[in-house]
């Protein structure tokens, strides 16, 4: 999908499950890879994605979404449930182009909104949010994904 200074963002394969089950250990989640395989597998069938970013070697990081309907938007909602980057990878971008790609893929597939959950205490991932143009809204954080139609 995106290949900038090595860094390849693509979909997750269920190939590519043991390596990732090892991002999310590193992370505080255990899943293991057969399991782990099976869910990506699930999810693209169920109307979402993964992406991985990967740069000569193991992944660097993961973003995870689906694609809801809600009474409140006329256009499907693009919802992250994982955003990942490994700690030895922080603080280099991944996360912004995890989150340029998720965005891409979600326009793609219709939606309006981007939404990204945030629970309390998570200080690192309500800045990015910030600084990446989301807006605080109940538990967690929006972003539009097509700019409005001006009228004439």
């Amino acid at each position: 999908m995106s290949n900038r200074y090595g860094l390849e963002i693509r979909a997750a394969a269920e190939a590519d499950a043991p390596a990732l089950a090892e991002l999310l250990q590193a992370a505080g989640l255990a899943i293991p890879p057969l399991a782990l395989a099976e869910r990506l597998g699930a999810l693209r069938t169920a109307g979402g994605t993964a992406l991985v970013a990967q740069e000569w070697g193991p992944p660097s990081g993961l973003v995870v979404m689906s694609w809801l309907r809600t009474l409140e938007s006329e256009l499907p909602v693009a919802q992250i449930t994982s955003l990942f980057v490994g700690p030895n990878d922080r603080r280099r971008g991944i996360a912004r182009l995890l989150l340029k790609a998720a965005s891409q893929a979600a326009r793609v597939a219709g939606c309006g909104t981007l939404w990204i959950f945030a629970a309390p205490g998570q200080d690192g991932l309500t800045a990015f949010c910030k600084a990446t143009g989301f807006a605080a809204a109940d538990a967690g954080f929006v972003r539009p994904l097509r700019k409005k139609s001006q009228e004439i």
